[in-house]
């Protein structure tokens, strides 16, 4: 065979490869496309996720806040409301909240008069459910598998992160967003949807981080959103609200006057674990946290 039929045979050889090799990328993104557009479109998006019960406790911490909303809710946290003219009381024992709460009003003598103040129960907004739909985003990925111990900072990772896939050689092009998630991942955003198409159909990559070249999965990136939130209260069996404390006594002394009676056996009480006044015309937030397991 002569030099010539050699080259024509190889060009036809290599014609039959790139064309072979562009049907399967065809038939990749048709799949991954389809993906995306069943996902966006079952109603099996929005699911019914049940939220553990947490014990959430007073620990005596507070914090001030201009406005003083209905209730704050973070992670495992909750800052509850606390009125002028109010004390926030947590015991030892949730059966002597109990105890206390039994008797609506409490007389506390002193000596030149009586102080008459409400207790009542402490409630907390929970919520027990919620519904998220979940969407793939067209434009965005998760980067994963970063390995314990990488020496980068948050902004040295993203940095190398958006040279390294942004580069068209890698099967990148121009990141527009970028962010660290709490589960250890990182979101990166691209201008065009092609490019994050491009890259969860590569899937794998070897990227130069912190001295050493560290395997890393690229996947599509899932959005989630909560449609619907059941919240009901949940009861603080430790604490009680003791209201309608009139303005007769410095803080210091009005803290040790209630923590006294509230400590009395004879008044249903018991050891107190935390006490916090708020004297008439001020306000703060009392802030509950989860009860540590174990």
């Amino acid at each position: 065979m002569s030099v010539t039929e050699d080259n024509a045979a190889y060009k036809e050889s290599l014609f039959h490869s790139i064309q072979k090799e562009q049907i399967r990328l065809k038939m990749k993104l048709q799949q991954l496309q389809k993906l995306k557009e069943e996902r966006r479109n079952s109603p099996q998006n929005e699911v019914p996720f049940p939220m553990p019960e947490v014990p959430l406790v007073f620990r005596g911490h507070t914090q001030q806040g201009r406005e003083m909303p209905k209730s704050l809710i973070s992670n495992l946290k909750i800052c509850y409301p606390l009125p002028g003219g109010s004390a926030l009381v947590t015991f030892d024992d949730p059966s002597v909240a109990k105890q206390v709460l039994q008797l609506k009003e409490h007389k506390i003598d002193l000596e030149q008069c009586r102080l008459r103040v409400q207790v009542q129960p402490v409630e907390l907004p929970m919520v027990t459910s919620i519904q998220v739909s979940s969407q793939m985003s067209s434009q965005r990925v998760l980067v994963s598998g970063f390995p314990p111990g990488l020496k980068l900072s948050e902004e040295e990772l993203l940095d190398k992160l958006e040279i390294f896939f942004g580069k068209t050689r890698n099967g990148g092009g121009d990141v527009e967003t970028r962010e660290l998630l709490h589960g250890g991942g990182v979101m990166l955003g691209f201008v065009k949807d092609e490019v994050a198409q491009n890259l969860c159909r590569i899937g794998q990559f070897t990227v130069p981080l912190g001295g050493q070249k560290v395997p890393l999965k690229v996947s599509p990136y899932m959005s989630g959103e909560i449609q619907k939130a059941e919240v009901r209260p949940q009861l603080v069996p430790q604490s009680v609200l003791v209201l309608n404390i009139p303005d007769i006594l410095e803080g210091p002394e009005l803290h040790d006057v209630l923590e006294v009676h509230f400590q009395k056996p004879t008044r249903g009480g018991g050891e107190v674990e935390a006490l916090t006044v708020v004297p008439p015309g001020e306000q703060t937030l009392a802030v509950f946290t989860a009860v540590e397991s174990g």
